[in-house]
């Protein structure tokens, strides 16, 4: 995909303005935005002393953790899945 067919869109989080240039649509890209910005704030929520960064990786660690999980059920599901139909 040619740079001039990516999309690119001015997201807000935990109040700083990015801007993200990617192939998804931009529907998706303020979904993961407001979730990302979403999970900042939980994480804010439960301990204010942290700073900007730290809640950026306090969310990167929790996001990888969620994703890493639903790919290992994903896993066990499609073993299960072609198991049962070696049957």
């Amino acid at each position: 995909m040619s740079e001039s067919s990516k999309n690119r869109i001015t997201v807000e989080i935990s109040n700083r303005k990015f801007t993200v240039v990617g192939e998804e649509s931009t529907e998706h890209i303020k979904m993961v935005a407001s979730l990302v910005d979403q999970k900042m704030e939980e994480l804010r929520y439960v301990k204010p002393s942290l700073d900007t960064s730290q809640l950026a990786v306090l969310t990167a660690l929790n996001t990888m953790s969620d994703y890493l999980k639903l790919k290992e059920e994903y896993n066990a599901l499609v073993q299960k899945e072609r198991k049962k139909n070696r049957r």
